[in-house]
């Protein structure tokens, strides 16, 4: 790494940007896909037309700005990858005049996106933890892989709130609540950076508030909405987390596209928050804006709209920020300043990272799937799994005898993964050719995997063990269902494992482009799960999937129902030890269940008329709500205690406490849950908002005291001014075990009203817990 201190890279990185060409600068802000750009339609619809014809010999011949997915893009052995991308590096610096290399960025959503990296669970297992520390820890070790090998930037983490769970990419975020996704968000970007990894926000902002949940679909978004919910977590990356990239959405938000929005893009991200990265493009989203939203009449046109709004790479290979670029400041539709302060920007990051320097290569074997990262994937995956009910059948016990295993992902390794784990990227996932045996022949799955079937087997040495698949993620015949249930008929307990398989644009139930018309398990799960449950022996239902879904009379007559969250390559022995008790459920829903497959978008941040009303017929009521999970212990929870004063100014914070005891006779988890009720606002507020959380782990006995100290600015919002307020009056404070479970609460009365300026209010509350005794 560069020593040059911030000051130093940027006083550096303005001195080469006055010596550089116009030809220069423009290859410092474009990017490579080596031996893909040809076989982009392949990977997603809209892209294989969007090139600009450049050659590999064109693109570096003045240097080049970034790398795209040279490890990410094809089946490459690690070793042989890392001396490949060294030799390019080699060619890109001596075919720049000041030696500069190439920035190579990879995906890392469910860890570096390598054939035989580590692959953790989906970012929504991640919300379903509530443990920014443990997040913290998976990102440093997914960022050491990726450095190992020469990447240097991250394209995560996803920081999109759910407003509906229909929407294919729901896998992708961390849930329905922008406190959430905020806090755990920017422990990803801590532990990435860390490692020297640059951490790249994205879709900035809105995306996943598209118009019915489709993917790229229009946002529709008033200024209040989008800037508390989906601003939120970006804002709290970017002042707490001090994330080194933004990448913008593909959506359009009133009709203006993210890609080409300065306010969003300089005013927001720069002036008010005082990011000083780099904004990166989504792929082809530059040429987007004349090829899809049709506010650029050509490419010429579309990097000036981007460069102009502050977007300063584009990715992920040499198109509008080319020629075009070059022509349009030739034409004088944009003047070369513009292009300057982008590459100032890309030189700054490339100086801090070394690569002006000699790029040091990759030194001995090379392991991306090492035991410390396999138990660290291990441990988010059983940290992740949710028990949603339980009548007691639940952990197994004893010798359950027979057991009827049903399901179609109960013997699959790819249902453990997420549409951005590589096999799932890359194999064949055909809706009319899915092969149990081997559902994607054209790529291996590049680490051991195991599945449900063959851990829980092992887990129950003394049990029979029977699977039938009872159909197919997609398709199921009337025979095979009857054949499912046949076998739960004769059994002692029933294993139903139904569920997504995850994949990209219509190659999967769930991941990108995969969206869905309702909340129904897909194919003729809801069938099969039915006629196990009507077969009368004691029924599990196991539900591994990249949303939440309805599962009709299940909650009111399953034994057990648990839900992971597509929990990675570990995630068949984590589901097992939960089952059998070997390890605790340990998470909470980040974002809700619904309680029928028509059931209307929702999450629990609407305002009372949000809620079921005697003025609608439609119940958008949730059967499971964010934050509710079930534990195998029972956990005492003492009043809460107000520590500060019954007033409080609109500078200060309202402190409270609560005691909670571990009343059983097993260890067990706990996730203290703090909501922000505001009864009397000048707009109409949320019932109630997260503002904190605290995980507890207890053993039999044992007691522990959380202290929330919630700055008094967490309550402001933005004003009918469209200025952001403390106003003066009654909170109150609820601790709660999930947003529909209250324990108890404490009220205060803020003395005054203060307004703020913008990217200065406080965005997290301090927790501290002690023991105590029992």
């Amino acid at each position: 790494m560069d020593t040059d201190t911030p000051a130093e890279a940027a006083e550096r990185a303005a001195g080469l940007v006055k010596r550089m060409t116009l030809e220069e600068k423009c290859a410092q802000l474009s990017s490579l896909w080596r031996g893909v750009d040809a076989d982009a339609g392949d990977m997603a619809p809209h892209q294989s037309e969007q090139t600009g014809g450049v050659t590999e010999d064109e693109a570096v011949a003045h240097g080049l700005g970034q790398l795209t997915r040279p490890f990410g893009s094809a089946p490459v052995d690690a070793a042989e990858g890392a001396a490949n991308l060294a030799s390019l590096q080699r060619r890109i610096r001596s075919s720049s005049r000041f030696g500069i290399a190439a920035l190579a960025h990879e995906e890392c959503l469910t860890g570096f996106m390598a054939r035989g990296a580590t692959i953790f669970p989906t970012a929504l297992a991640w919300g379903a933890t509530f443990d920014p520390e443990l997040v913290g820890a998976m990102a440093r070790q997914i960022g050491a892989s990726m450095r190992a090998v020469g990447v240097h930037q991250g394209l995560a983490p996803v920081l999109d709130v759910v407003a509906d769970s229909r929407w294919g990419r729901t896998e992708e975020t961390m849930g329905e609540d922008p406190y959430l996704t905020g806090i755990l968000g920017t422990a990803y970007v801590a532990g990435l950076q860390d490692a020297g990894i640059i951490a790249t926000l994205k879709h900035f902002a809105g995306y996943s508030a598209s118009h019915a949940a489709r993917n790229f679909g229009p946002v529709f978004m008033g200024d209040r909405q989008f800037a508390e919910t989906y601003l939120t977590p970006f804002e709290m990356a970017v002042r707490i987390g001090r994330a080194g990239s933004v990448m913008p959405s593909y959506a359009a938000n009133d009709g203006v596209p993210a890609h080409a929005n300065p306010r969003l893009l300089t005013g927001i991200l720069r002036d008010e928050w005082g990011f000083e990265g780099t904004i990166v493009s989504d792929y082809f989203g530059v040429n987007f804006l004349n090829s899809l939203h049709g506010v650029a009449a050509d490419r010429s046109h579309a990097a000036v709209l981007a460069l102009g709004s502050g977007l300063d790479v584009e990715l992920p290979s040499v198109d509008c920020y080319g020629a075009p670029l070059r022509d349009a400041v030739a034409a004088g539709q944009i003047e070369e300043d513009a292009v300057d302060r982008a590459v100032e920007r890309v030189l700054t990051q490339k100086i801090s990272l070394g690569l002006l320097e000699e790029v040091a290569e990759a030194d001995g074997p090379i392991d991306l799937d090492p035991p410390e990262a396999r138990a660290l994937a291990a441990q988010v995956a059983r940290r992740s799994i949710v028990l949603l009910s339980n009548d007691g059948t639940l952990p197994l016990r004893g010798e359950p005898g027979r057991i009827a295993l049903v399901g179609p992902v109960a013997d699959d390794k790819a249902v453990m993964l997420g549409c951005y784990a590589f096999p799932n990227h890359h194999g064949r996932n055909d809706a009319d050719e899915l092969d149990p045996d081997d559902p994607y022949p054209h790529v291996d799955m590049g680490v051991a995997i195991d599945t449900l079937a063959r851990s829980l087997a092992a887990s129950l040495p003394g049990a029979a063990v029977e699977h039938v698949a009872g159909g197919t993620v997609l398709d199921a015949a009337d025979e095979e269902i009857a054949a499912a249930a046949n076998a739960a008929a004769a059994a002692d307990l029933a294993v139903v494992a139904v569920g997504d398989r995850s994949g990209l644009f219509g190659r999967g139930t769930s991941g990108e482009g995969c969206d869905a018309p309702s909340h129904a398990l897909p194919g003729r799960q809801a069938e099969l799960l039915e006629a196990v449950l009507d077969s009368g022996t004691p029924t599990v239902v196991v539900v591994i999937s990249g949303r939440p879904y309805a599962l009709g009379t299940a909650p009111d007559r399953a034994a057990a129902i648990v839900q992971a969250f597509l929990p990675g390559q570990e995630g068949a022995g984590a589901i097992s030890a939960v089952l059998t008790g070997a390890a605790e459920p340990a998470g909470r829903l980040p974002a809700g269940v619904p309680a029928r497959p028509d059931s209307p978008p929702a999450t629990y941040l609407g305002p009372e008329l949000a809620r079921r009303s005697s003025v609608s017929t439609v119940d958008p009521t949730p059967r499971y709500v964010f934050g509710h999970g079930l534990s195998y212990t029972e956990f005492a929870w003492d009043a809460p205690r107000l520590l500060s004063g019954p007033e409080v100014g609109p500078e200060g914070a309202v402190e409270t406490a609560v005691r909670v005891r571990n009343a059983g006779d097993r260890h067990g988890s706990e996730v203290v849950q703090l909501y922000l009720h505001d009864p009397v606002a000048s707009v109409v507020r949320p019932v109630q908002r997260l503002v904190g959380f605290a995980r507890l782990d207890l053993g039999p006995g044992e007691a522990r005291e959380v202290r929330f100290a919630m700055p008094v600015e967490l309550a402001a919002f933005v004003g009918g001014d469209g200025g952001w307020v403390v106003e003066a009056g009654r909170l109150e404070l609820r601790l709660a075990r999930s947003a529909a479970d209250v324990a108890g609460a404490v009220e205060v009365e803020v003395t005054g009203t203060r307004r703020l300026e913008p990217g200065t209010r406080a965005l997290e509350t301090q927790v501290t817990v002690e023991s105590v005794l029992g």
